[in-house]
């Protein structure tokens, strides 16, 4: 392979200390100047492995056997000093909480560039112009701790830019974006590698990530290279169930190849007449002096909803939540759980009605295992030590952690870390589960198959109706406008921080201008379903879909 191609790998492989299976084995790939690769694969295939293999945190911080080489710029990684490594190689993690250290934004831009010892006239071109080119100039001031997930990826991405490295490694870099903020993400990743920056995207979300007109795809498979080729030809090699593909590619291959029937996803059924579990009675909020996050909220939700709340990034979905767990409590208004409110109650108190998993994992996180983790929330519920086990390992089970008990939570990936902490609300058996985008660093066949579990679709395992029949509300924050469409029974949306829109998926999602104001972009499932919407009378995910139509 050529010696002045920017990154070449051979025969790459890597074990980690103290696991007996190798994370990667006999990958071998070269890159040229302008080219951009996307790499995808289910948790643990190994993904994240091979880009700490490439910015040098393996061997440095990650211990294990190593096999092969890894070249930046005809130089061997391992042998690269790490403060020239970082110039050349930016890496963009999967969560900003461990990306950002600074108070401020425009701090936290230039952190970078001071350690590089670069003119303060320079420091200051590079972050102005690099907040102007993601829009981010009005957040210049901004404190850190009050952004949104969505706006803290943005700000760790303007980190990276400013570094002008000529090689970047994204790490599901759109999993915290509205789907209008990752459209401009991916379409400016396409811009960066024609500029001439060599371009390494890991994302679980390949057909959005396909719209940034990758030049090749790796897709990996427990460690190994099961497809490295052109983008038009992964949907012929890979599981639709495990990958998430255009809805049109996927509805052929189930025609041909047959699916099993997902028509039957049991139909939300609200109570009639019962009084709301929770219930927001013109609130309002806004955090200091700044403006409103929401503004003038009313909004009921009863026993059988299942509920999504969507929203751009900065639009209050988060705080709205947090507002029904009494973490927070409004400016102005009420919010009642079970009728009581939440001025009057203890987050405890609160947490019987309503369990809350959180948008970053090290919010939560905290026990030495996975197992007390999960444990502890049913414990400070008041169940039995036998109901906290049992709990506890149903939620292991539903969550695919087994195996992984006696692990660190802070040990694991971001993807499993996700999973832990929603396990952990699971086992609580709240009367309403809120998960805040419960989606974010899963594979699709993953989330698919514990979204499943907690709206009681039928399948090999008789577990998934009894999971879902321990709560009586599913509430969750997504910006996967699909996830809604396949799973929800009433869709919430946010926009200028009040309620935009309230009712069924068919009848909110079909308003184009309702979309574009809350930037939200059709997906090809909701194209499909439009088109089919007046046969189906209502909106299906892609298996039941297929079934309807020719």
């Amino acid at each position: 392979m050529a010696v002045d191609m920017p990154l070449v790998i051979e025969d790459l492989g890597f074990r980690y200390a103290a696991r007996t299976e190798w994370a990667l084995q006999g990958l071998s790939l070269s890159l040229r100047p302008g080219e951009m690769l996307l790499v995808a694969g289910a948790s643990g295939s190994g993904k994240s492995t091979l880009l700490r293999c490439i910015n040098g945190l393996i061997p440095r911080s990650y211990r294990g056997d190593m096999a092969g080489s890894v070249r930046v710029n005809g130089e061997e990684v391992q042998n690269y000093p790490l403060a020239k490594l970082a110039q050349t190689v930016g890496t963009l993690l999967q969560d900003p909480e461990k990306q950002i250290l600074g108070a401020h934004v425009k701090s936290e831009v230039a952190f970078g560039l001071e350690n590089l010892g670069l003119p303060a006239r320079e420091i200051k071109a590079r972050v102005a112009g690099t907040l102007a080119r993601l829009g981010l100039s009005e957040l210049r001031d901004r404190d850190t701790f009050a952004l949104s997930g969505g706006e803290k990826q943005k700000v760790a991405l303007a980190g990276l830019l400013a570094m002008e490295p000529s090689i970047l490694l994204l790490d599901e870099p759109v999993s915290s974006l509205d789907a209008a903020s990752a459209r401009e993400a991916l379409l400016l990743f396409r811009q960066l590698a024609d500029e001439g920056k060599t371009v390494v995207l890991v994302e679980h979300r390949v057909e959005d990530a396909l719209a940034a007109r990758p030049d090749r795809v790796l897709y990996l498979k427990a460690g190994q290279v099961h497809y490295l080729g052109d983008p038009n030809g992964l949907a012929d090699v890979v599981d639709w169930r495990q990958v998430k593909l255009p809805t049109p590619a996927v509805i052929r291959r189930i025609q041909v190849q047959g699916g099993r029937d997902l028509a039957s996803v049991p139909p939300a059924a609200p109570t009639p007449n019962a009084p709301p579990l929770v219930a927001f009675q013109n609130v309002s909020f806004h955090y200091g002096d700044g403006p409103d996050v929401l503004r003038d909220i009313n909004l009921e939700i009863r026993a059988g909803e299942r509920v999504a709340l969507l929203g751009s990034n900065g639009a209050g979905k988060s705080t709205l939540v947090k507002h029904a767990i009494g973490l927070i409590k409004p400016r102005r208004g009420r919010v009642l759980i079970e009728g009581r409110d939440t001025r009057d109650l203890s987050v405890a108190q609160v947490a019987k009605t309503v369990g809350y998993c959180f948008q970053s994992p090290s919010h939560m996180l905290f026990a030495p295992t996975v197992k007390e983790e999960l444990a502890f929330g049913p414990r400070n519920l008041g169940y039995t030590e036998t109901e906290a086990q049992q709990f506890s390992a149903e939620a292991v089970a539903m969550l695919k952690l087994v195996g992984l008990e006696d692990y660190s939570p802070l040990s694991l990936s971001f993807g499993q870390q996700k999973r832990v902490t929603i396990a952990c609300v699971v086992a609580m058996r709240s009367k309403i589960l809120a998960l805040d985008e419960p989606t974010a660093g899963q594979d699709f066949g993953t989330y698919m198959s514990f979204m499943d579990s907690l709206t009681g679709v039928g399948g090999a395992d008789d577990m998934h109706t009894d999971i879902a029949s321990h709560f009586d509300v599913l509430l969750f924050i997504t910006h996967d406008l699909d996830l809604a469409i396949s799973y929800a029974s009433r869709v919430v949306l946010l926009a200028d921080h009040t309620i935009a829109a309230d009712g069924p998926p068919h009848e909110v999602l079909r308003d184009q201008a309702l979309l574009d104001r809350c930037r939200l972009v059709r997906t090809s499932l909701l194209e499909e379903n439009l088109r089919a919407l007046p046969h189906t009378g209502r909106f299906m995910r892609v298996e039941a879909l297929a079934q309807r139509v020719g």
